[in-house]
């Protein structure tokens, strides 16, 4: 009966936060819009694509929020591919989400190359291309050379997210065990694999933030790893938000080492014996009627005795706890603030509940970590069960947290297949469902240990006296190795000693939980580096697609243009929308296909094959092979689901087209398609 209660119990608290997490789902699809991250190129003078009849003497481009400028932010280069502009770009009239370049002056009739790289309010490196004439349109050669600093350098980029994904996992670490052993077990801090566990979690921390602050500087300017020396770009780091963040870090840090000297200071003394009872005590205890049980007078002076001597304790763990949780809080804060939280709808929202969601991770990853530890030293069932009620508390927290993550960074139902940051937040999900699954397994066999009485209880720590009539100290190397062996031996031992088939289970299958939050942590990082919703991820992602897979519904891989000719380009898309307009054709039509100037047009039509208008689309090609674009089409409305306008396209290669639709306020959705010109 008891168990019946237990489980019905537990469905109804199943049942709640699946409804709580319903009704906020719902909540937030209501008042759906699109999301904000990273910074876009909202607009530029002269015009992209533009063709102007004098030479203008500097360069604008507008961002859709503030952008940090290096000194060659903004790059001009001539037909021939030499560089035109005055260097040191600058904000337009002090407005942050600008960026002003100065021309050389004399400059010749042509198309001009303008590449830029900025980074954007949420600490993100953002980059692109376009073009635009003077006199008349011509042919350029810029070489992919001139333009691969809009891409950061390969070895640079790896050991960038590495030294992001070890401060997570570090950070989960130290708070998460500083946690386990404030409200589940105290005594571990006197425990040495604990110890270890927690200046691991820090020293990691410690090494893995400087490395990404003297990173920081090559990753956001492009440039190879000899320049993670060089302290004029840790300067100008500093000078960034995310800098700022990484030094506060650092200060944290400090504070961190002071706060584990006091917790294992406080925590890891043994509790304060209580006095012995006299034997003259017990004895009369044992006579007469009065010997049935102790008398009521006496327990409650051990009670009393018992509160005063465990008393010290609780205090400095709730004064532990109290400071633990401000600098926990103080610490996700250089994330949130830096990150994808800091920018676009909602700050006021987003931020808090970034931090929580970091924290909830904290302390459901960290503690299994401890929780390994404690498993290996034989703690009782009652630790167990201590912390699979925070685990419980912190994917509750971590499942709320993380639906308005992922609502706020996506903006629509498309995006989740249709761009990288939704496939790599299907990974996580999935990971995380793993991940719960086996944690089902874990609170299985937590429950078979505790049915089990003489299992759930701790195991004492034997003390094995030391061998006697040899010294620790011998001088004969044989017998000191020999010593040194035996006291290993008796030390593993102690460890296994009681590890009974439930507990083995259970260590096991946290063990397996524990393997799947690391890879949790890898998509992670892969998520805070990638730009939520937009197009420039999905026409990488195209571009990354075999030329020869076709596309959905049927259509055939690209054609071979021939210059001078005309080539359709037949593009199937589907916002998942419920409007007639959700789901339908678009077609892009380039004449005369060749490097320069090229008309082109842009049709939608339903599925029944009729024209239909959307809210919004937009036109773009890029040149993956020369990191070139996106390039954005200028398009001018010809009636219903009819637009026109002229791309640049400036050099032969391997073209990306990329349609974005959208067909309401939150569906939309960005086909793409290869085709070659030359």
């Amino acid at each position: 009966m008891q168990s019946a209660g237990l489980e019905k119990a537990s469905h109804r608290r199943i049942a709640g936060v699946l409804g709580m997490l319903g009704a906020l789902l719902a909540l937030m699809l209501a008042g759906a819009g699109p999301a904000s991250a990273h910074a876009t190129l909202d607009s530029t003078d002269p015009r992209q694509n533009s063709v102007v009849a004098t030479a203008p003497a500097e360069v604008t481009l507008t961002f859709s929020e503030s952008v940090s400028l290096s000194s060659d932010s903004v790059r001009v280069l001539d037909p021939a591919g030499k560089a035109v502009d005055t260097g040191n770009p600058a904000h337009a009239d002090g407005k942050g989400s600008t960026a002003r370049v100065g021309l050389k002056g004399g400059l010749a009739n042509g198309t001009y190359t303008v590449a830029w790289r900025a980074v954007s309010e949420d600490s993100h490196p953002v980059g692109g291309a376009f073009t635009f004439s003077i006199g008349a349109p011509s042919d350029t050669s810029v070489s992919a050379a001139a333009l691969q600093g809009a891409k950061a350098d390969g070895l640079v980029a790896a050991l960038y997210g590495t030294g992001r994904t070890v401060a997570y996992a570090a950070f989960a670490l130290l708070a998460g065990v500083a946690a386990f052993v404030l409200i589940c077990w105290p005594a571990g801090t006197a425990r040495r694999p604990v110890q270890r566990l927690l200046m691991t979690g820090w020293t990691a921390l410690l090494v893995s933030t400087v490395a990404v602050l003297m990173l920081r500087g090559p990753y956001e300017r492009g440039s190879g790893i000899g320049q993670a020396f060089d302290l004029s770009l840790v300067r100008a780091t500093l000078d960034e938000r995310i800098g700022t963040a990484l030094a506060a870090r650092l200060l944290l840090l400090a504070a961190g080492g002071v706060f584990l000297s006091l917790l294992v200071g406080q925590l890891g003394q043994p509790p304060r014996p209580l006095p012995a009872e006299p034997a003259e005590d017990r004895r009369a205890d044992g006579e007469g009627a009065e010997g049935r049980g102790e008398d009521a007078e006496a327990a409650e002076l051990r009670e009393l005795e018992q509160r005063a001597a465990e008393r010290p304790q609780r205090e400095a763990r709730l004064g532990l706890g109290v400071a633990g949780l401000v600098l926990a809080v103080a610490l996700a804060a250089t994330w949130v603030g830096a990150d994808h939280a800091s920018v676009g709808i909602q700050v006021w929202l987003a931020l808090p509940l970034g931090i929580l969601h970091l924290i909830a991770m904290a302390l459901w990853l960290g503690g299994l970590a401890a929780l390994l530890a404690a498993l290996r030293e034989g703690v009782g069932a009652d630790v167990v069960d201590r912390f699979s009620k925070v685990a419980f508390g912190s994917v509750a927290v971590l499942a709320v947290t993380g639906i308005y993550q992922s609502w706020r960074g996506l903006g629509s139902w498309g995006a989740l297949t249709g761009t990288e940051y939704g496939r790599l937040l299907l990974v996580k999900s999935g990971c995380v469902v793993v991940m719960l699954g086996v944690a089902w397994i874990s609170r299985s066999r937590l429950a078979r240990l505790r049915s089990a009485p003489a299992e759930a209880a701790e195991v004492e720590q034997a003390e094995v006296p030391e061998p006697v009539g040899v010294a620790a100290h011998s001088e004969d190397p044989v017998r000191r190795a020999q010593l040194d062996r035996q006291r290993a031996a008796r030390e593993s031992a102690g460890r296994e000693r009681g590890l009974t088939p439930n507990r083995a289970g259970l260590r096991r299958s946290v063990l397996v939980e524990a393997l799947v939050a690391v890879a949790v942590l890898v998509v992670t990082t892969m998520l805070t580096n990638s730009p939520p919703g937009r197009v420039a991820g999905e026409i990488t992602a195209g571009a990354a697609a075999p030329a020869a897979a076709p596309a959905a519904g049927g259509a055939a891989a690209a054609p071979q243009t021939e210059p001078g000719r005309t080539v359709e380009l037949k593009l199937p898309y589907d916002t998942k929308g419920r409007t007639p307009n959700a789901k339908g054709t678009a077609t892009v039509t380039l004449n005369p296909a060749r490097t320069g100037p090229n008309e082109v047009k842009l049709a939608l039509d339903g599925a029944d094959g009729q024209p239909v208008d959307v809210p919004e689309v937009q036109l773009a090609f890029t040149l993956p092979d020369r990191d070139l674009g996106p390039l954005p089409v200028a398009l001018t409305p010809e009636g219903t689901g009819r637009w026109s306008g002229t791309a640049q396209l400036p050099l032969a290669g391997t073209w990306v087209v990329s349609v974005q639709v959208r067909s309401s306020e939150i569906d939309q959705t960005t086909p793409t398609q290869q085709f070659k010109i030359g």
